[in-house]
Parts: structure tokens; sequence; C-alpha cells
């Protein structure tokens, strides 16, 4: 009975403490009991370097609380668990770790060799990039060079329309005055026709007068 209440009241006071973690001992297997002597039942084995949550330690008894990864819990003599993990286990992760940094230089050579590609692949993407933009301003100076003279082309086009347009009303103006010229020119002739038309006339009522008159004159003298 006197154990019985030993044993709650450390739990009690365990509860407020923070659990820590413990490593068997390097032996083969240790025993985890249901109390806290070697007469209490053996409710499991645990193998050498299994990891185990302490809940508390009976300085009296050599015996700690334990509780495993599954959520069991039991007596373990103090002396068997070890604040770090077992020299096998370390010796494991060591060689586990040297293995890995033998094995780092291949990877990171492989990594060097991967990164040099994407570079040579980087170095020519650009540089077809660059030609591909070199082409294209070739192609934009030859398009504004073809608008800069197709602007011109258009003004020297308006410029031409606006020369024809003055030099067809220049020669509408000269056909214009050409009429005016030749209706001058041909009521100059009617006038001059009927001058001498007139003339004609008046000559023709005045020439057998004057016959006449010679007759007379000469019948006068004879």
């Amino acid at each position: 009975m006197k154990k019985l209440l030993i044993t709650l009241t450390l739990l009690t006071a365990v509860t407020h403490l923070q659990a820590e973690t413990r490593y068997v001992t390097d032996q083969f297997k240790v025993t985890l009991r249901s109390g806290e002597s070697s007469t209490h039942k053996i409710t499991r084995m645990l193998p050498s370097g299994y990891d185990v949550e302490l809940i508390s330690t009976n300085n009296e008894t050599g015996y700690s609380l334990v509780k495993t990864k599954d959520g069991t819990t039991g007596y373990i003599l103090t002396r068997q668990l070890m604040p770090i993990p077992s020299a096998r286990d370390r010796l494991v992760n060591a060689e586990a770790k040297l293995a890995q940094l033998q094995e780092e230089p291949g990877r990171l050579s492989a990594r060097l060799s991967k990164l040099q590609d994407d570079f040579k692949a980087l170095t020519s993407e650009h540089s077809k990039l660059q030609q591909e933009k070199q082409k294209l301003d070739e192609e934009l100076q030859a398009i504004t060079r073809t608008a800069a003279n197709a602007v011109r082309i258009s003004n020297e086009r308006n410029d031409l329309r606006k020369q024809v347009a003055t030099l067809t009303r220049e020669a509408e103006d000269l056909k214009q005055e050409n009429r005016e010229l030749s209706n001058d020119s041909n009521q100059r002739w009617f006038l001059i026709g009927g001058g001498v038309v007139v003339g004609g006339i008046i000559l023709g009522l005045i020439l057998p007068s004057l016959r006449v008159r010679k007759r007379k004159s000469s019948w006068g003298s004879l």
C-alpha cells in the first residue's frame, strides 16, 4: 500500500514536469515491467537504441517510468536509459552521413554539369533572340523607310495633282482666249468683207455716172 501511495504521488508530481527523451542502453534487449522491481511482470522487451519518453525517475528504487511510441507505459531500470542514442545507432547514423557526404561530390558534380548545360542552352537561346531582335530591327527600319517613301510619294502626287489642275485651268483660259481672238478676227474679216461689198456697190453706182459724164463732155467737144 505504501508503494502504491508513493507511486501515485510521483505520478502526480511529474505531470507538471516537461517530458524528456531517453534511449535504451546498448544491451541487446531490456525489460519493460509493470512495476518498480524485478518481481513485477515484464510487459515488453525493448531493443537497444529504442527511444522512450521519460515520465519520472525514482532514485530510491532505481526505476524510471517511461512511455513507448505506441503509448504503452511501464518501468525500466534508470541505468539502462541514456540521454543520447546508443553507440551502435550513432555509428549507423555516422556511417549513413559519411556515405551521404561521399555521394555529395558526385551529386554536386552532376548538378554543376546540369547547370553548365542549362547555361549553354540559355546562352544559345540568348544568341537566337539577339539575332531575331536584329532581324526585327532591320524589318522595322525597312518599314519605316517604306512609310517615309509612301508619305513622300503621296505628297509628290498631291503636288502633281495641283500642278495638273493649275495647267488644266491655264489651258482652259488659253482656249477661251483663243476663242475670243478667233471671234475678234472673224468680226474684223466680216467688217472688211462688208466694207469691200459696200465699196463695190458704191463704185458700181459711181462708175456709170462717170462714164456718162465723160461721154457728154466728149460730145460737147464735137
